[in-house]
C-alpha cells in the first residue's frame, strides 16, 4: 500500500474515532465565551451598589414616613403651660385654662397634667426625686385637636390668657417647620448617595466591558471579518453583561430586605426598653410598608437596567475603535 494508501486510512481512523456531536448541540455554545468575562467580579459589584443603594432609600423611607407620623401628631395638639406667678394659685389657674380649652370648639381632649407627671416629664434631664416646690416648674396642659378641624388660635389664646394671666398656648410650628427642614436634608442626602452609587455602577460596568471587549478583540475582528455587523457583536455581550446585572441586582436587593426584616425582629425583640424606646422614638416600628419592598425590588431592576445601557454604550465605542 503506497504512502498516500495510509494516511487515508489514519484520517478515517481518526474520523471514526471522533464523537458525533449533533448540529443542534454545535450551535448551543455562545460566540463569546463567558470563561473569558470576568464576570464574577462585575456581579460582586453591582450586589454591593444594589445593597448601598437599597439601604440608602430604605432609611429614607424610614425617616420620612416617622418624620410624617411625628408631623402629624404634633400638628394635632396644641400644648398651654401655665407658669408659677407670685400672689396666683396655679392650681386654679391650670383648672381655669384646662376648662376654657374644653369649651373651644375642635377640641376633643384636654389633659392637664398633674405634678408627679410634670416630674416624670423632668426626670431625663434633672433625675428623680425632684420636689417641683423648690423649682418655678410650669404646669403643662395638652389639648387634641380634632381631625380636620381648624382652630382659631388666635381666639383661644385671648380666652386662655383672660382666665390664666401667666398661660403660655403653643402650636409646635416651630417643631413642625424642623422636622420639615431634617426630612428634607435626609431626603436630599438619600439622593445624593443614591447619584454617587448610579455612577460608581456606570464607571465600574464601563471598565468591565472594555476589559471584556479588549480580551475578545480576536473573536471580535474574526466576526468583522464573517460579516457581522456592530449592532449583531454588541447584543451577545449586552446579554451577558444585563444577566450580570440581574444576577447582582437580585442578590444585592434581597439582602437589603433580608435585612430590613431582621431589624424589625430586632426593633421588636428591644421593644419596651431604653434602647428600643429610643430607636421608636427616632424609626419608628423600624419596619418598611409594602410599597418600601417594592420601591426596593424596582430599585434593583433600575441599577440592572443601568448596567446593560452603560455596557451597551460602552461596547459601541470600542467596536468604533476596533473598526
Amino acid at each position: 500500500m503506497s504512502r498516500s494508501g495510509h494516511e487515508r486510512d489514519a484520517l478515517m481512523d481518526l474520523g471514526q474515532e471522533r464523537p458525533q456531536v449533533p448540529v443542534q448541540a454545535r450551535n448551543r455554545s455562545p460566540i463569546v465565551p463567558r470563561a473569558s468575562i470576568a464576570g464574577r467580579a462585575l456581579i460582586a459589584v453591582v450586589a454591593i451598589m444594589t445593597f448601598l443603594a437599597s439601604i440608602t432609600t430604605g432609611s429614607v423611607l424610614l425617616v420620612a414616613a416617622s418624620a410624617a407620623e411625628w408631623q402629624s401628631d404634633v400638628a394635632s395638639e396644641i400644648t398651654v403651660q401655665v407658669r408659677p406667678v407670685a400672689g396666683r394659685d396655679t392650681e386654679r389657674d391650670t383648672a381655669a385654662a384646662a376648662e376654657t380649652l374644653r369649651t373651644q370648639p375642635g377640641i376633643v381632649e384636654v389633659r392637664p397634667f398633674s405634678k408627679d407627671e410634670s416630674a416624670k416629664l423632668l426626670e431625663p434631664w434633672l433625675g428623680r426625686g425632684l420636689s417641683l416646690d423648690e423649682l418655678p416648674v410650669p404646669r403643662v396642659i395638652v389639648a387634641r385637636i380634632a381631625p380636620g378641624a381648624v382652630l382659631d388660635l388666635a381666639g383661644v389664646r385671648s380666652r386662655i390668657v383672660q382666665s390664666a394671666p401667666s398661660a403660655i398656648v403653643d402650636d409646635h410650628r416651630a417643631w413642625i417647620e424642623r422636622m420639615r427642614s431634617m426630612t428634607g436634608a435626609i431626603v436630599f442626602a438619600g439622593i445624593g448617595i443614591l447619584a454617587l452609587v448610579i455612577i460608581a455602577t456606570i464607571i465600574s460596568v464601563s471598565f468591565a466591558t472594555r476589559g471584556a471587549m479588549a480580551a475578545n478583540r480576536p473573536i471580535v475582528e474574526v466576526l468583522h471579518f464573517v460579516g457581522a455587523g456592530d449592532r449583531y457583536i454588541a447584543n451577545r455581550f449586552l446579554r451577558h453583561f444585563l444577566r450580570l446585572g440581574l444576577e447582582g441586582g437580585l442578590i444585592g436587593g434581597v439582602a437589603a430586605m433580608l435585612l430590613f426584616g431582621f431589624s424589625e425582629s430586632v426593633a421588636g425583640w428591644f421593644s419596651g426598653t431604653p434602647v428600643g424606646d429610643q430607636f421608636g422614638a427616632l424609626l419608628g416600628t423600624f419596619s418598611l410598608r409594602p410599597s418600601g419592598y417594592l420601591a426596593l425590588a424596582a430599585q434593583a431592576l433600575l441599577i440592572a437596567a443601568i448596567t446593560a445601557w452603560a455596557s451597551r454604550r460602552t461596547l459601541f465605542a470600542t467596536l468604533d475603535d476596533i473598526d
